[in-house]
C-alpha cells in the first residue's frame, strides 16, 4: 500500500469519535515498531520526523525510501501518512513534499499571524497541487520544542478563524495547555476554549505533547475535535528504559542486535497500548 496524506483518516476520526495517532520516528527501529503495531491492531497511522532530525535520519529521501521499503517488507495493509514535523519554513516543507513525503506542518506558530498565515497559504498551495495535505499551528506548545524551551501560549480564536478560512489548511494544532516533553504536575488543557475554536473551524484539530496526558483529558480532547495526536516524548523514555535495563543486566551485551530487539518490542507494545487509547483500533 502506497502513502496517503493524512486528510481522509483524519476526516474519518473526527466523523467516528476517535483519533489517528502521530508516532515520531527515532530511528529504524522506530518505523518497523509503528508499522508493525498498526498493522497489528488495524490501525490508521501517522510516522512523523521532526523537521530539526531530518538530517540526523539521513535527510527526506532517506526517510521516505525507508519508510516505503519496511511497509512492503512488512506487508503493511493499513492506512499510513508520512509527515514532516513542526516544518520550520517553507522551503523545507516543499522539499519534504518533493521527497515524497504525503504530509507536512509548516510552524508559523512563533511569528505575526499574518506572517503564519501567508506562508502557510503557499505551503498548502503546494502540497494541495500534489495530493498532499498540511497542518498549520497557532498559539505555541510549551516546554521543549525543536531544541527551545518555551511556555504555553493559548491559540487565539480569531486567529485560528482567520488562518483557516484564508489558507485552507487541512488540520490544526491549536495550543490550549499540552507541551513537549515530561509534564510537571498533572496537565490543564483548557476546554472551553478548546470547544470554541473546534466549533469555528469546523476542521481536524490536533493535540501536540500528548505523552503523561491522563486518560480523561485525552477522550475529552478527542471529543472536542482533536483527530490527530501526537506522541514522542512516551515512546523515547520506553525505549531508554528497555536499553538501560538490558545493559545494567547483561554488561557484557555489545551486539546492537541483542541490546535493540527487547526495545523494539516494548515500543510495539506501548504504541499498541497508545492506539487502544485514541479508539482507532479497527479502524483501518
Amino acid at each position: 500500500m502506497a502513502l496517503i496524506s493524512m486528510t481522509s483518516m483524519l476526516r474519518k476520526a473526527l466523523d467516528g469519535g476517535y483519533a489517528v495517532g502521530q508516532f515520531n520516528i527515532n530511528g529504524l527501529l522506530w518505523v518497523q515498531a509503528i508499522l508493525q503495531a498498526a498493522e497489528e491492531t488495524k490501525s490508521p497511522v501517522i510516522l512523523a520526523a521532526s523537521d530539526r532530525l531530518i538530517d540526523y535520519l539521513g535527510g527526506f529521501k532517506t526517510i521516505q525510501a525507508m519508510v516505503a521499503s519496511i511497509m512492503e517488507e512488512q506487508q503493511v495493509t493499513v492506512p499510513v501518512a508520512l509527515h514532516l514535523d513542526h516544518g520550520s519554513s517553507v522551503s523545507r516543507c516543499k522539499q519534504a513534499i518533493d521527497a515524497g513525503f504525503s504530509s507536512v506542518m509548516f510552524d508559523g506558530s512563533h511569528g505575526p499571524i499574518a506572517d503564519n498565515i501567508r506562508h502557510t497559504k503557499e505551503v498548502v498551495q503546494y502540497a494541495h497541487e500534489r495530493g498532499v495535505s498540511v497542518e498549520a499551528e497557532v498559539g505555541t506548545v510549551g516546554g521543549m520544542e525543536d531544541g527551545l524551551v518555551g511556555g504555553i501560549s493559548y491559540a487565539d480564536l480569531n486567529e485560528c478563524q482567520r488562518l483557516v478560512a484564508e489558507t485552507g489548511v487541512d488540520a490544526l494544532a491549536a495550543a490550549l495547555g499540552s507541551v513537549h516533553g515530561k509534564y510537571q504536575g498533572e496537565p490543564k488543557l483548557g476546554f472551553r476554549e478548546m470547544r470554541e475554536i473546534a466549533e469555528a473551524v469546523r476542521i481536524p484539530l490536533v493535540l501536540h505533547g500528548a505523552s503523561g496526558i491522563p486518560i480523561a483529558q485525552l477522550h475529552k480532547a478527542i471529543e472536542l475535535g482533536h483527530a490527530k495526536v501526537n506522541y514522542n516524548t512516551e515512546l523515547i523514555t520506553a525505549w531508554a528504559g528497555s536499553v538501560r535495563s538490558m545493559l545494567q543486566f547483561n554488561p557484557s551485551a555489545v551486539e546492537p542486535k541483542v541490546i535493540m530487539t527487547p526495545a523494539k518490542e516494548v515500543l510495539t507494545v506501548k504504541i499498541k497500548a497508545l492506539m487502544t487509547d485514541l479508539g482507532s483500533v479497527g479502524k483501518a
